[in-house]
């Protein structure tokens, strides 16, 4: 066996894989260099989210030309003089590896020039290779662009996702650096088209509204805790306004951003008992720590920490924010003093749910009903399906189809129970339907064949709503903008980060505050990793979309519209279970009646 010794280009290409996983990563980057360069204002250039050109421009301290090629060497770096640096890190950068990966995978030209320079600096590489080094006129500052990213890496560039999938992850981190620091300006820029302009802002909430919108800092209250070990700042969302979506979690510490399921739990435990099942509320938590109690470099990107007192950092995190929902009446304030108290309701804007009003009983009519129009035998019950499907239904499920009688099907009256079930006759006793599983049945299977055959669900009016839904977030509705339109859908892009609902598909509701939860529903199912099986994705997204429509439908009210539902469940394929399993419909037996009287 021949041990050898990589050449440096290849060792280059191998190091780069670990720090440059896509244009976002050069991005990030870049945007911290800069911000470590001590600069006031960053502004960022992307063509064809970062194929073309990544650039990045800034007003900091430059370099002078010896500097300027070496900071494409690996390991080259200001930030580190001792091993002993390494316990007192407060810059983003530090290994000197990242100009030395990009370097490596694509044409990079730098121009740069201190303050005190007369004249900058122009140097070009490509393939780890120093190409060039001229004199060039440039203004204070660096200025870096990216070309051709992974040109000579044609494996690693044939998997970059879609455009739309590549520039949501270059706001992603483009997003996590300008929250860091407010008092610094941002700008990004895509195929010519202002994104973000962010003019230094006053403090961190206002950095927020700048970036998220003003959606964003509405639903937040404040969070603040000093303690020896970890010192505590913040938002976090309001409970109610908590969402199923997996955005605007944030954490940094010093600075810098990281991630951390072990202090996600903190959070989520504040919130235990305040939120829906699978709803995650946002949050912006910044952590001040001694840079001695942490370790930055475990991981290639540097989005991993490692804190000296972890579990007590957790208890600070879920105190701090329990106290905070509490103060905000959102949950059970810390109050030792008022301990044993007895509960005085507050009346005020709630005094109704203390003493509720007694209303007139309404009184429900249905304009279909004639009581001297009586069908007999084989005649056609005209409530958008005719007897022809319940026994196309029979002949398919021989068995099923003795419980009922073809009369009983065809002019018994349903009874709508607590808006959740209705119940109807049937030969050997009752019929018992869930409406929102019947519901979901129909929305699956008519959502599938959109999907598949490519048709269009009949949608239904209703006022424009406009939803924030943040710009990385636009990008997954632009992207399957094809498919939401096959399903009934009718939405249009407004500015940068918000969508106008001008239309949802027939069976949901199209109350404001339903469709914007709904549109944060459409988001995660859309945003999911899905099966490139046949059939397998069109199944799981028809799925999706069904369970939504069925727990946004409004009520039913009338006869007419339960039948209607009857109806389209009897023609469906499989009207008795739902798409995952479960019952829909259910036959109380009449013994069983005998038995409870």
């Amino acid at each position: 066996m021949d041990i050898r010794i990589l050449p440096s280009n290849i060792a280059n290409l191998i190091a780069a894989g670990e720090v440059v996983l896509r244009p976002a990563s050069v991005v990030k980057e870049l945007m911290e260099n800069a911000v470590d360069a001590g600069s006031t204002q960053v502004s960022v250039v992307i063509k064809d989210s970062g194929r073309t050109l990544i650039q990045v421009i800034d007003n900091g301290c430059g370099m002078d030309p010896d500097s300027a090629v070496v900071c494409f060497e690996r390991h080259a770096t200001s930030k580190l003089h001792s091993a002993e640096d390494l316990n007192n890190i407060c810059t983003f950068g530090f290994r000197g590896e990242a100009l030395a990966s990009i370097a490596a995978v694509s044409e990079v030209t730098l121009r740069t020039r201190r303050e005190e320079d007369v004249v900058g600096c122009e140097v070009a590489f490509a393939d780890s290779q120093h190409l060039s080094t001229v004199e060039t006129s440039c203004p204070t500052g660096s200025n870096f662009s990216v070309r051709n990213l992974f040109y000579n890496v044609p494996a690693r560039r044939k998997f970059l996702k879609s455009d739309n999938v590549e520039f949501k992850h270059i706001i992603e981190e483009f997003t996590r650096v300008a929250l860091t620091r407010p008092d610094i300006g941002f700008s990004l820029n895509h195929n010519g088209k202002d994104i973000y302009v962010l003019r230094p802002a006053k403090g961190q909430k206002f950095r927020i509204q700048d970036l998220l919108g003003n959606s964003a800092v509405d639903a937040v209250v404040d969070i603040a805790a000093e303690t020896s070990v970890v010192d505590v700042s913040g938002y976090v969302c309001r409970p109610d306004l908590a969402r199923k979506t997996t955005g605007n979690q944030f954490f940094f510490v010093n600075g810098r951003y990281f991630r951390s399921p072990y202090l996600h739990k903190a959070v989520m435990k504040a919130y235990e008992g305040l939120v829906a099942d699978g709803a995650v509320p946002s949050y912006f938590i910044f952590l001040s720590v001694d840079p001695h109690t942490i370790d930055v470099n475990i991981h290639p990107a540097k989005t991993e920490i490692k804190f000296e007192d972890e579990s007590v950092i957790f208890q600070v995190i879920y105190a701090c924010i329990h106290e905070a929902l509490g103060r905000n009446s959102f949950g059970t304030a810390l109050d030792f003093d008022t301990a044993g108290a007895p509960e005085i309701p507050a009346f005020g804007r709630s005094f109704d749910q203390f003493h509720p009003t007694v209303e007139a009983p309404v009184e429900a009519l249905d304009p279909t009903y004639n009581p001297f129009d009586e069908p007999t035998g084989q005649q056609a019950y005209d409530h958008g399906t005719t007897i022809a499907q319940y026994s196309s239904y029979i002949s398919r499920h021989e068995d099923y189809g003795k419980l009922f009688e073809d009369r009983s099907l065809a002019s018994s009256a349903n009874i709508i129970v607590d808006g959740r079930y209705i119940v109807s006759k049937a030969r050997s006793g009752l019929m018992v339907v869930h409406i929102q599983r019947a519901r979901e049945r129909v929305l699956y299977e008519r959502f599938l064949k959109a999907i598949t055959a490519n048709g269009h669900v009949s949608q239904a009016a209703l006022f424009p709503v406009q939803v924030m839904v943040g710009a990385q977030n636009r990008l997954v509705f632009d992207e399957h903008r094809m498919l939401l339109e096959s399903l009934g859908f009718d939405i249009s892009a407004f500015g940068n980060d918000t969508i106008v609902v001008n239309g949802v598909p027939e069976g949901f509701s199209c109350d404001p505050a339903k469709v914007e939860a709904l549109m944060a529903d459409v988001l995660i199912a859309l945003d999911e990793d899905h099966s490139s099986l046949p059939g397998v994705m069109e199944s799981s997204m028809a799925e999706k979309f069904a369970r939504m429509g069925a727990a946004s439908g409004r009520p039913l009210t009338s006869q007419s519209e339960a039948q209607g539902l009857i109806d389209s469940l009897f023609a469906c394929e499989d009207p008795e279970r739902t798409c995952s399993g479960h019952k829909i419909m259910n036959i109380i037996q009449v013994d069983d009646l005998d038995k409870k009287f």
